[in-house]
């Protein structure tokens, strides 16, 4: 039995299908004189293979979408013929007499290294293609096959040191009963993903993938944290039953989708829910989400080669409009960096990504980038109740030359009479402390906030979200991060703007209580947890809730805080622990 973090509720029972997605290392072997010609031989046959592989890519690049994408491969042929990189190869193969890989691992990261100091920015530009073909022949000479979630052909258990959100946007949720990961939080993405996907996470195990084999049956329950490895017949009875009590708890709970979010005193407020892709929508409305509090853009960019010119922009955020028909819909505009990293964007690898250059920071530094977004949003506009959100700022300057771009795409619309939404909605993420502290002046320039508690709490406690060592320490509870919550909320409603939240606290039934009495306008979530939410909302009473966050947030510590919001929360509404308990 393995212990982590529980990520995404539920149960999953199946067969462990092992995704390391880690960088290859050569191994260093020290090889004998005579071995040396075939070392070479595999090199070659390396190369080889190699080029067979991009000119596949490049063949298949150049038939479905042109023959000018399809030459953006050009410099990884050229990088394979470099005969002053091959022979440097050769010759270190004879002199250090080491095993190639690692002959080869030391070159092409002397030539990484070179490339990637030089003033000439062209030359500068071809490090990633280096790269890219450099880990293609490593994976070649050490025989790694090369595994994608898209590929999954049955269902598995996919159990691995970390997902990225590249990986989990190209998998097929048919195929895919379970996460398990060596690292992660609660909030990290994986866990995000997962709860959105409504598949059972267990995240932040450390050594999942040193104890689990491919193949093995695996028991994942993602409610409690639990991980077993080769369960005998009697465990097994036993989860299968209690996976049976959670869906039908989750049924339960589902007759409450269609519930007014409104107190048992009449106070009404938003919940909506949280997406990656158009095809999410579907599951927006099923679980009786009100609308949508965060569409997460940068899933659009991934997986491809190419970034998404305007008209497939458009046609994406279209698409969700109508499907929601009037009900609101707000686009975040592109948060790459941090755990997001697009390769077409030439995004640096950073040394610190979560306080790098990304999301807002990223669009003001590329407004060509920026620009064909943000007209993408303006032309759906007219099809629904769109509103535009900008993530990660940090301050008024920042915001207000947000501001000033989107001005100017609108004025490029107007110039070509194209229609859009005069009156469009223009709100700001709060989730950097900085911006938490000066919200009374953010709120003067914005029509709405939405808190990002999943950064906010990062930034503010100093503890990585994803970091499985200092989980302990990741506590929305936390007075400090309470009182920031409470600022936010009191700066909006004073200069009459309303405030939701889109992070993982907005989720969880005992905060939803403290939120609700802090006064927040609007909840928004995976959208598997809406009727848990609604059911909560719908069972108390607004004076309750009121006093609650008062009582809160005269407490010292988080644990304090935790303790008494779920023990006021079953006093409240007993039937969910009890049910849930029984399940």
């Amino acid at each position: 039995m393995l212990k982590g973090i529980p990520a995404s509720p539920g149960i999953a029972i199946g067969k462990a299908f092992l995704f390391d997605t880690r960088q290859l290392v050569a191994t260093e072997r020290d090889i004998k004189q005579d071995a040396v010609p075939s070392e070479i031989i595999r090199f070659e046959e390396a190369l080889i293979k190699t080029r067979s592989e991009i000119l596949a890519i490049q063949k298949k690049i150049s038939r479905e979408m042109s023959a000018q994408h399809g030459e953006i491969f050009n410099a990884h042929l050229l990088v394979l013929e470099d005969r002053m990189l091959i022979e440097e190869v050769i010759e270190g193969l004879k002199k250090e007499r080491k095993c190639v890989e690692y002959i080869f691992s030391k070159v092409i990261g002397k030539y990484i290294n070179v490339f990637s100091k030089m003033n000439d920015e062209y030359l500068k530009e071809r490090t990633s293609d280096i790269e890219d073909v450099g880990k293609r022949i490593l994976k070649n000479l050490i025989g790694v096959q090369e595994k994608t979630l898209s590929d999954l052909k049955e269902q598995v258990i996919v159990v691995a040191y970390d997902i990225s959100p590249s990986d989990t946007a190209d998998m097929h949720k048919k195929n895919v009963m379970g996460f398990v990961t060596d690292i992660g939080g609660r909030t990290s993405h994986t866990a995000i993903m997962a709860k959105s996907l409504e598949i059972p996470a267990v995240v932040g195990l450390e050594k999942a993938t040193t104890k689990i084999r491919p193949g093995d049956i695996l028991i994942v329950d993602g409610t409690d944290g639990i991980v077993i490895v080769g369960p005998d017949k009697v465990i097994l009875k036993k989860y299968e039953a209690k996976q049976q009590k959670l869906v039908k708890f989750e049924k339960t709970l589902l007759d409450f989708k269609d519930t007014p979010a409104v107190t048992i005193d009449g106070h009404k407020v938003e919940v909506s829910a949280n997406i990656e892709l158009p095809d999410d929508v579907g599951s927006v409305i099923s679980h009786g989400a009100e609308g949508i509090g965060l569409y997460r853009t940068e899933f659009l960019y991934m997986n491809r080669n190419n970034s998404p010119d305007e008209e497939e922009q458009f046609e994406a955020y279209k698409k969700v409009a109508v499907k929601l028909a009037g009900s609101p819909v707000i686009i975040r505009t592109l948060d790459i960096g941090g755990d997001k990293f697009l390769s077409q964007l030439k995004v640096p690898h950073e040394m610190n990504p979560f306080m790098g250059w990304r999301a807002i920071r990223f669009c003001l530094a590329r407004p060509e980038v920026f620009k064909v977004q943000l007209r993408a949003i303006l032309r759906a506009s007219v099809f629904g109740n769109i509103k535009i959100m900008f993530p990660m700022i940090s301050g008024l300057g920042e915001l207000k030359q947000a501001i000033k771009v989107l001005e100017e795409a609108k004025e490029d619309m107007r110039n070509k009479s194209i229609n859009f939404n005069q009156d469009i909605e223009v709100g700001a993420m709060i989730e950097i402390p900085s911006a938490a502290l000066t919200c009374d002046l953010l709120a003067k320039e914005v029509d709405f906030f939405s808190i990002g508690t999943n950064d906010l709490i990062q930034y503010s406690l100093a503890v990585d979200r994803a970091n499985e060592k200092i989980a302990y320490l990741y506590k929305p509870t936390h007075p400090a991060v309470l009182r920031l919550i409470k600022n936010i909320i009191d700066s909006g409603h004073k200069e009459n703007i309303w405030v939701g939240m889109c992070g993982e606290m907005a989720a969880e039934p005992g905060f939803v209580l403290i939120l609700l009495g802090l006064g927040l306008d609007e909840f928004s979530m995976s959208p598997v947890v809406i009727p848990e939410v609604k059911y909560v909302i719908s069972n108390v009473r607004f004076e309750d809730a009121r006093k609650a966050a008062e009582k809160a947030l005269s407490l010292p510590t988080g644990e304090e805080v935790e303790a008494f919001t779920n023990k006021r929360l079953n006093e409240l509404i007993p039937w969910l622990k009890k049910t849930k308990k029984s399940a």
